[in-house]
C-alpha cells in the first residue's frame, strides 16, 4: 500500500482526482506560490488540483525528501511529519522545478500542503494558467 507519500504521488501522476480526495483531511491547506492566503478544505484543494492536472504537461517526480517540519498553522512550534516531493514539469512552455511538501495528520493524512515553484517566470505562466483554469471550473470569480 505504501506510505501517503507514495500513494499521493501515484495518484498525480496517474491524474487520478478521485485517489488524490482520500488522502486529504476535511480541513486541509494549500499553501500556493501564486497566492498569499491559502486554499481552504478539501472541496477547493481538489478543484485545485482538477486544474493544476489540466494545466501541467509532462509532470514528473524526480525525488523526495522524508522528515518532520513546524506547519504554518504550528507557528507556535507545533511541528508534523512531512515528505518534500521534488518535481519537473512545463506550463505554456515553460519548464518549471518545484517542490510539493506535504506535511500529516496523526492519522497519515495531508494537512498542509505547500507548493513552491521555480523560475519568476514559471511561477507567473503558472498563476495566469490556474487563475483561467479556477475562473472556468466556477471556483473563483472572473477577476
Amino acid at each position: 500500500m505504501g506510505t501517503t507519500a507514495d500513494r499521493f504521488k501515484a495518484a498525480v501522476e496517474a491524474q487520478e482526482l478521485s485517489a488524490v480526495e482520500e488522502l486529504f483531511t476535511e480541513d486541509v491547506r494549500l499553501y500556493s506560490p501564486v497566492k498569499f492566503t491559502p486554499f481552504e478544505g478539501r472541496p477547493m484543494v481538489l478543484g485545485l488540483f482538477g486544474v493544476l492536472l489540466r494545466t501541467f504537461q509532462d509532470f514528473r517526480y524526480v525525488g523526495e525528501l522524508a522528515g518532520s517540519a513546524e506547519t504554518a498553522a504550528g507557528a507556535d512550534g507545533g511541528s508534523a511529519d512531512s515528505t518534500i516531493l521534488i518535481f519537473r514539469a512545463t506550463v505554456n512552455g515553460k519548464q518549471i522545478h518545484g517542490i510539493d511538501l506535504l506535511q500529516f495528520d496523526e492519522a497519515g493524512r495531508i494537512k498542509e500542503f505547500t507548493v513552491m515553484v521555480r523560475p519568476q517566470s514559471a511561477v507567473q505562466a503558472l498563476g495566469e494558467a490556474v487563475l483561467a483554469g479556477l475562473v472556468e471550473d466556477g471556483l473563483v470569480p472572473q477577476p
